[in-house]
């Protein structure tokens, strides 16, 4: 990180939790998922940043140029982290052990610090470079048998994004190691889980990702751009990276292959040619097409030693595609057409409003229906702000209301006699309810359910308001409301939602 000393512990935050962290945040305990508030309560010293991939890629290119200089071949995943050949580095430094200090020492040279993993797969020598180690040849599934089985989640880059959910489940079957979770069966796996899940099995015996392709891609493939007037700055650099990124993916669609090895290349007026390789786990999207080109000579353009002239020409080279079925997702969930609409038209509402105008939905943890969504803005990392799987005494049960009232109307629930209904000290009702009058409309009741205490904190100084929920059902014919959530807050009842 620009500014902060080496031997800072510093941490990356989305959506107030670690999504990085240098090793000597490790170190004191930080780790990937923790809230902000746990984490700077491990490490008091913690320096705390923003997530900004561009940001992040703008700074990871004199690494990246010193690597490829000491061990040339190297290939990006995302910005912080890079895998290239072992094999020739090892005969050239005279040990692997060798290679890993050159490279080390390289990396420093340039204000950063380095972990280097070694092993046969790329996501074993990714989990393995977290710990700093070398892993013996054909020793991998040994390795990571012992690892917990959150690590198969814990590299986006090699991750789908539904990883985490399938990591939470091979928790509860009582998988909790990769070992575990390896020792199944291919035909197990692929029967009782997800297309993911196939992956991360493959992931746990230390396997390769996917098959080499069996020939390479067509020539015309590739695409260029002449750029008039020549680029030299960020903004136009975007600008050309949502071009190629569309015109490199019509042709990928017309000849029914996906890339997940790409290859961006730029040419100045001085006649310079700088080439850099990007891997994806997955087949890219033309959104990460153009979000890793435009990373990429956002670094050329704002690392002082190159180019030292504006870009002229640029050119994106597919290095290695796989069928295009591979992009195509499941009965689980998908990217498609409509999909991908929807993202760009919310994305430009985000780009006139800000980027807290377009927020979305995730179920999280609580005990009232309010509580149990979580908005967060859109780009975040979906978060929730209270794990949905830990047991919630005094939940309402499903299902959830239609429409929730945040302002939370005041009505008046009373019994057969007219009587005010009221909660006891038991967190019981002092009657049957029998009719509800909301406002000026009042309605007989043909049934109602609960109630639901909810007592939150009591053990704190400053403990919660006990609250008891009701649900009511309406005789009501001529209205298109057929229930309504109650909540009791020690004086009065609110209409919380409404079952339609």
């Amino acid at each position: 990180m620009a500014g902060v000393a080496a031997d800072r512990p510093v941490a990356v935050l989305r959506g107030n939790r670690v999504v990085a962290c240098s090793a000597i945040a490790r170190a004191d305990g930080v780790r990937r998922g923790m809230r902000r508030r746990d984490a700077q309560g491990c490490c008091p010293e913690l320096v705390v940043v923003a997530d900004d991939p561009d940001r992040d890629a703008r700074l990871f290119e004199p690494v990246v140029e010193v690597v490829d200089a000491t061990v040339p071949g190297v290939e990006v995943l995302r910005p912080g982290l890079v895998v290239l050949g072992a094999r020739g580095a090892a005969r050239y430094f005279g040990s692997e052990e060798a290679a890993a200090e050159q490279l080390i020492d390289a990396v420093a040279a340039v204000g950063a610090e380095a972990q280097i993993g070694i092993a046969d797969a790329v996501s074993t020598a990714v989990i393995a470079a977290r710990r700093g180690a070398i892993v013996t040849p054909g020793e991998g599934a040994r390795y990571l048998a012992a690892l917990p089985v959150a690590e198969l989640a814990s590299e986006p880059s090699l991750a789908a994004p539904e990883r985490a959910e399938l990591v939470d489940l091979l928790r509860r079957l009582g998988l909790r190691r990769i070992g575990d979770f390896a020792r199944l069966s291919p035909a197990e796996v692929a029967s009782r889980f997800g297309a993911d899940a196939v992956l991360a099995h493959r992931t746990a015996r230390a396997l390769p990702e996917r098959p080499p392709s069996a020939r390479p891609p067509a020539p015309e493939l590739t695409v260029d751009l002449a750029c008039d007037p020549p680029i030299d700055r960020v903004d136009a650099a975007a600008f050309a990276g949502r071009q190629l990124a569309t015109g490199l993916h019509a042709a990928l669609t017309a000849a029914g292959v996906a890339c997940t090895r790409l290859a961006v290349t730029a040419r100045t007026e001085a006649g310079e040619e700088l080439t850099r390789i990007w891997r994806c786990a997955r087949p890219l999207t033309p959104a990460d097409t153009a979000d890793r080109v435009r990373w990429q000579l956002d670094g050329w353009l704002t690392h002082r030693a190159r180019p030292t002239a504006p870009i002229v020409a640029l050119t994106l080279e597919p290095v290695e595609v796989v069928a295009a079925g591979a992009l195509q997702l499941g009965l689980w969930g998908g990217e498609g057409e409509e999909t991908e609409r929807a993202r760009r038209a919310l994305v430009r509402v985000q780009g006139l409003l800000g980027g807290e105008a377009v927020r979305i939905g995730v179920l999280s943890g609580g005990r009232g229906p309010a509580e149990r969504i979580t908005t967060i803005a859109l780009g975040d990392e979906l978060t929730p702000a209270a794990d949905p799987t830990h047991p919630w005494p005094g939940k309402l049960p499903e299902p959830a209301p239609t429409l929730l009232l945040l302002h939370r109307p005041v009505v008046r629930l009373t019994d057969a006699d007219g009587l005010a209904v009221l909660i006891t000290d038991r967190g019981l009702l002092t009657a049957d309810p029998a009719r509800l009058r909301w406002g000026r409309k009042e309605w007989a009741l043909l049934g109602w359910a609960g109630p639901w205490a909810v007592v939150e904190r009591w053990w704190s100084a400053d403990p919660a308001a006990p609250a008891v929920r009701v649900q009511v059902q309406l005789d009501a014919a001529a209205t298109e409301i057929r229930a309504v959530l109650l909540v009791y807050d020690a004086t009065d009842w609110h209409a919380e939602g409404v079952y339609e």
